[in-house]
């Protein structure tokens, strides 16, 4: 896989300083990582499972979470670990060996168990899967979760990644917050080689309080889902070797609605390509909101989101591309010569670069930069959209 790897050739070339690079499911846990982007969910009962992965990978998604949990109903989960065992199958049919044609993917669990039943299920085609979802994590019940990942691998000789979701009542109530953390970071401490990602349930966090926000608002606008992530990043986002990466949580709108508060989407960034239809088609679907918690999410030291509409892809990654500025600004920060710290003016001189407190952030870039590649320097994430909205309505 790689991302904006269904553009055309000559479009990346024009739109990318540096193009990403190439991954597979086999690359290191670090690289995988950052390449998530946007996982798209699918409910695993789908009946054409197989062709919606392969159609969604000619449009550029690299992560999907085919789901045995909130997506169905409790009636239909035998019928979804049956579907899920054929689609594989078919999958597996007309895929390369090592599924590098194909997304990375991951199967949403309930239960332990079905970790391991679903291994020996699915048999050979097991190396197609890149790893299970695991709901409602905290550390009591993700020790089961883990230890059935743990017996799957040895069974059947192959990495499993697993992608925790913080989603809990004991990690949303304060009073059990700080030992529900404490508690989540030691479990995925004692597993870290198997731990790819951590994944926010804000919906579940809105649904203890009766909440939901509208399409004009983020998750940050939620004084209290905004809290949580503050504090999930605190403990467990950190950059000196402990913390992992942790996700931006899922935007529930796709489809037009009334609108109270007006758009969100400058108009500025859109006029100078003559792209103003886009902005308009943007807002129409809402997607203004999307692309504003998008930014909010890295700002607040989120990578990567949970998507259940396709349309939410390109904007993720458009996002996700670094900016000329940003690439120039880590690369000055991490030469050899800056080891010993002291400031600098960016070479766009519109900044100071404090080489010490900077460091983690340019190390992040450039890793983020390996994955989505580095855009040219008079390209912004109106033509990196444009190209990945075109794709996504062929076919």
């Amino acid at each position: 896989m790689r991302h904006f790897g269904h553009i055309p050739a000559a479009t990346r070339t024009r739109l990318f300083h540096q193009e990403p690079a190439a991954f597979t499911a086999a690359s290191p846990a670090r690289t995988l990582a950052v390449a998530l982007g946007a996982t798209l969910y699918s409910p695993a009962t789908r009946p054409h499972l197989a062709h919606d992965v392969r159609k969604q990978a000619a449009r550029g998604v690299a992560s999907m979470v085919l789901c045995l949990e909130d997506s169905i109903s409790d009636a239909e989960v035998e019928a979804g670990e049956a579907n899920l065992v054929r689609q594989f199958a078919e999958l597996a049919a007309g895929a390369a060996p090592d599924g590098a044609d194909l997304p990375l993917l991951f199967i949403r669990v309930r239960e332990p168990r079905q970790i391991t039943d679903l291994a020996r299920r699915l048999g050979e085609t097991l190396r197609l899967l890149s790893g299970f979802v695991l709901p409602k994590f905290t550390e009591s019940r993700g020790r089961d979760f883990l230890d059935a990942l743990a017996a799957a691998e040895h069974d059947h000789g192959r990495r499993l990644f697993a992608m925790p979701v913080l989603e809990s009542p004991e990690l949303l109530h304060l009073e059990t917050r700080a030992e529900t953390l404490a508690g989540i970071a030691a479990i995925t401490a004692k597993h870290r080689d198997r731990v790819l990602a951590l994944r926010l349930g804000v919906t579940d966090f809105c649904s203890h309080y009766g909440l939901r926000r509208s399409p004009d608002m983020t998750a940050y606008d939620v004084k209290i889902v905004a809290n949580v992530i503050a504090d999930v990043v605190n403990v467990l986002g950190r950059s000196d070797g402990t913390g992992f990466t942790i996700t931006g949580p899922v935007w529930e709108y796709f489809r037009p609605g009334e609108r109270m508060f007006k758009p969100q989407l400058r108009r500025s960034p859109f006029l100078e390509g003559r792209a103003e239809d886009l902005r308009t088609a943007l807002i129409e679907h809402d997607l203004d909101g999307l692309l504003r918690e998008i930014e909010l999410d890295r700002a607040n030291g989120l990578l990567g989101k949970t998507c259940i509409h396709p349309t939410h892809v390109p904007p993720v990654h458009a996002l996700s591309v670094v900016s000329h500025e940003e690439f120039s600004d880590a690369q000055d920060i991490l030469r050899p010569e800056r080891d010993g710290g002291g400031v600098l003016r960016s070479a766009y001189t519109n900044k100071m670069n404090e080489v010490k407190p900077h460091r983690a952030w340019a190390e992040r870039t450039l890793q983020r930069a390996e994955v989505f590649g580095v855009a040219r320097e008079d390209v912004g994430f109106v033509e990196l959209l444009t190209a990945g909205l075109a794709r996504l309505t062929e076919g």
